[in-house]
């Protein structure tokens, strides 16, 4: 190949019509080229476009399922899908180059945005594309039965689990009659082993199908052939060393920037988890942390991610802890789901989402040990800082709940369901209460109402309930003074005290100014907090802070590290770095 470039300059033309290769052998070496000749005139100027794409159409994971990619919806399977998606590249690319320029312009001409903000807004985004990203056309899944040992498949595709008189779970997809169900929601009917336009199965008719399945059987595939969106199915990875789908306690943080730029993607993959919050799958599962074991996905609890091997059908991929157990799921489910609710205006989703919140908010009853409205935290990393023990009120997690509760009041008071905001209007007054008596000293909220040793410890993130209040346009649970009070102290001591502000936010220090070392996560600075630490600074009027705060993160990682498009999830206050892409990047404010 290079002998012929380099004696002729260009390729036999019999190769324009040379076809496809062969496939490769293994351990074999592939390589290829492509080139281009013009005349240009003297002291002429000619630009030579080349364009290079594949086309691979189909994703297979570990345990059998098979789905299209989502650009087969208008490109086929073909192999002549990559000539289609070249040619598109070399008649559109200006026209694309233009309207990303659109996209970016107000920013970039924003005189009163510093540069390295410009910079990373727009850069941080790599990891959509980046993340181990798929997704699909939003077709049901193909199945290879001989990964999947798991599924008792027939021939016939009739196996019959349930008879109910709404209609029958079949296969290992739901296949019920079609029948109108509570909010607008409608069950598919026939064969095609999927769950209607809406995908929206509530109350009595889950727990039938629930009550119908064996417990080593798994979760029905109740995704839809295609939601009301219309935009397929999105997965992306926790990050490179934590290969889990769509991880719920960090997508709090990233997504943001799906709402904000592929709303209907977001809005698709929180159909995904409200489906999966009124599931559960009884197989059971070994915990690392303390050797004990449950089962997989419990009713009413949002999981924790959408699975490894078989996203959608096996969730909870992690198992160090039991997720079932953690604090901090089901509220930031209800605030996602708000959040996007009010930033959408879409009451159909809304709607058909709200039997999840619901459950949701009806699940975490059970935490609220001696019924003062305020969940309590049961002694062990029962949340997102799964290193990180928590005893009785955490700030963390109180303050997550105070906001779901509003959340929820506001968003059942918006669908009409008043018993339901009466409710939570009444638990969130009483919650707040005790919140502020139990945690607030003057200048923050306590890490926890224990009496460990770093109970009185400043953690960065104690207002993440507060940041979503704020950004989806509800009241603030406490009064300005205190936020800020808290926000100005989190900046002097958790931001400023370490590398002079230069790192971002650590996630625990003490009142006495030195790191907190009660665990490897205290000690740590994380992007997405950090970012929407900053955020929630820029939300109360504190811009010098919150731009302060957040250039720590480019400067750590960006500028003079050169961690850029490989941005670490962590930062160790004493300069290590490690964990490497994580979903928590997209949270810049």
């Amino acid at each position: 190949m290079w002998n012929t470039m380099l004696q002729n300059g260009h390729f036999d033309r019999e190769n324009f019509s040379a076809g496809p290769s062969m496939p490769s052998s293994p351990g074999q070496k592939l390589c290829a080229a492509v080139s281009a000749s013009t005349w240009v005139e003297p002291h002429g100027r000619c630009t030579v476009v080349f364009a290079l794409a594949w086309s691979s159409p189909k994703v297979k994971f570990q345990k059998g399922c098979t789905y299209n990619r989502r650009y087969t919806q208008f490109y086929g399977t073909s192999e002549k899908s990559a000539v289609n998606l070249v040619h598109d590249a070399l008649t559109k690319y200006k026209l694309w180059e233009e309207e990303i320029e659109k996209w970016q312009n107000p920013i970039l001409k924003d005189e009163r945005l510093p540069e390295w903000y410009k910079f990373t807004l727009f850069n941080e985004l790599y990891f959509l594309v980046a993340g181990g990203t798929v997704w699909t056309d939003g077709q049901p899944p193909a199945i290879d039965e001989k990964k999947s040992p798991g599924f008792n498949h027939q021939k016939s595709s009739k196996r019959g689990t349930k008879d109910t008189n709404q209609g029958s779970v079949k296969d290992r997809h739901v296949n019920l009659a079609v029948e109108q169900v509570p909010h607008g929601g409608y069950m598919a009917n026939g064969d095609d082993h999927s769950v209607s336009k809406f995908a929206a199965v509530h109350g009595s008719e889950m727990q039938e199908q629930i009550n119908g399945l064996k417990s080593e059987e798994p979760i029905p595939y109740l995704i839809s052939k295609d939601g009301p969106e219309h935009v397929g199915k999105f997965l992306y990875l926790e990050g490179v060393e934590y290969i889990m789908w769509n991880t719920y306690d960090v997508h709090f943080y990233a997504s943001f920037a799906l709402l904000d730029l592929f709303p209907k993607i977001e809005l698709s993959i929180q159909r995904d988890f409200a489906n999966a919050v009124l599931y559960e799958d009884r197989r059971k599962v070994k915990f690392l942390a303390d050797g004990t074991s449950g089962i997989r996905k419990v009713k009413g609890a949002v999981p924790h991610d959408l699975g490894t091997h078989d996203p959608w059908h096996e969730m909870n991929a992690y198992n160090i802890h039991d997720t079932s157990k953690w604090k901090d799921l089901n509220p930031k489910f209800v605030l996602q789901i708000y959040r996007d609710f009010a930033a959408t205006g879409d009451m159909q989703f809304g709607r058909d989402v709200w039997p999840a919140v619901c459950a949701a908010m009806d699940y975490m009853d059970q935490f609220d040990r001696d019924g003062d409205g305020l969940i309590e935290n049961d002694g062990f990393p029962d949340q997102t800082y799964d290193a990180w023990t928590v005893h009785g009120i955490s700030a963390y997690c109180g303050c997550l709940w105070l906001a779901a509760l509003q959340a929820a009041a506001t968003m059942a008071h918006r669908l009409g369901d008043r018993h339901f905001a009466e409710k939570y209007k009444l638990k969130f007054i009483k919650a707040k209460a005790v919140y502020e008596a139990k945690l607030w000293n003057g200048s923050y909220f306590n890490y926890d109402s224990g009496t460990s040793s770093n109970s009185r410890s400043i953690q960065a993130d104690q207002l993440a309930g507060q940041w979503y209040a704020a950004s989806s346009g509800l009241p603030p649970l406490f009064d300005e003074h205190k936020i800020r009070t808290a926000l100005q102290k989190i900046f002097e001591f958790n931001v400023m005290k370490v590398k002079g502000g230069r790192m971002g936010a650590v996630n625990g220090m003490t009142p006495k100014g030195k790191v907190d070392e009660t665990c490897m996560q205290s000690r740590e600075i994380w992007t997405g907090v950090t970012y929407a630490v900053a955020a929630n600074m820029l939300l109360h009027g504190m811009e010098h802070q919150g731009f302060t705060t957040a250039e720590g993160i480019f400067t750590a990682g960006w500028s003079e590290e050169g961690y850029g498009y490989a941005l670490s999830h962590t930062l160790l206050s004493r300069s290590f770095r490690f964990f490497f892409s994580v979903v928590q990047l997209f949270t810049l404010p």
